[in-house]
C-alpha cells in the first residue's frame, strides 16, 4: 500500500470515528438528561420523604443506611435504592416473618378463612410492589448515570489509545505513527521506521 493511500485511509477512518464518537456522546448526554429528569419528576411526584434522623422508624441498626437521607424528599435513583433495600425490605421481613409474598400467598390460598394471613399477604403484596417499582427507578437512573460517563469518555479527546503510558494522539489532534514521538519528548521509536 502506498503511503499516500494509507494516509488518506487513516484520515478518513479517524474522521469517521470522530463523527461516531460525537454522535454517540450527544445521544448519551441526551439519554442521561432524559432519564435523570424522568426519574426525578416521577419520584418527586410521589412525595416520599425519608424519616427524620431521630425517628424511631430508623433507630435499629438495619436502617443505618437511611440516615444519610434523613428528612429528605426522594428525588433520585440512589435514594430509591436505599429506601427500597433498607426500609421497605426490612419492614417486609418483619411483616412476613422472613417469608416472601409468594410463600405467604400459597399459605393464604390453602387457608382462605385466615383473616390475619390474608392481611399479611395484602401488606406483603403492596410492599413488594412498591419495592420493585423503586428498584426499577434506581436501575433506570443508573443507566442514565452510565450514559453520562459514556458521553464524558466519548468527548474526552485526551483518552485515546495509550502506548507505553503516553497518548498515541498528541494534543494537537495530529495522529502519530508508532515510530514517531512528539518533538518535546526524547523517547526512542517503538518500532523501526519504514524504509521510504
Amino acid at each position: 500500500m502506498r503511503r499516500r493511500t494509507f494516509d488518506a485511509l487513516a484520515t478518513t477512518v479517524g474522521l469517521v470515528l470522530a463523527v461516531i464518537l460525537l454522535a454517540a456522546g450527544g445521544l448519551m448526554m441526551w439519554g442521561h438528561s432524559f432519564v435523570d429528569s424522568q426519574v426525578h419528576n416521577q419520584l418527586a411526584a410521589q412525595k416520599i420523604v425519608f424519616p427524620a434522623s431521630g425517628s424511631p422508624e430508623i433507630k435499629a441498626p438495619e436502617f443505618a443506611a437511611m440516615h444519610q437521607y434523613a428528612g429528605q424528599l426522594m428525588t433520585n435513583g440512589a435514594q430509591a435504592e436505599v429506601y427500597a433495600d433498607h426500609f421497605i425490605a426490612n419492614h417486609l421481613k418483619a411483616i412476613g416473618g422472613g417469608q416472601t409474598y409468594a410463600q405467604l400467598s400459597a399459605k393464604a390460598l390453602a387457608q382462605p378463612k385466615n383473616a390475619k394471613l390474608a392481611g399479611q399477604v395484602e401488606a406483603m403484596f403492596k410492599g413488594t410492589t412498591l419495592r420493585g417499582l423503586l428498584l426499577n427507578a434506581y436501575a433506570f437512573w443508573k443507566m442514565g448515570e452510565l450514559a453520562l460517563w459514556g458521553a464524558i469518555v466519548s468527548f474526552n479527546r485526551d483518552q485515546g489509545p495509550q502506548i507505553e503510558g503516553r497518548a498515541a494522539l498528541p494534543r494537537e489532534g495530529r495522529p502519530l505513527a508508532l515510530w514517531q514521538h512528539p518533538p518535546s519528548e526524547s523517547v526512542p521509536p517503538l518500532i523501526d521506521p519504514p524504509p521510504y
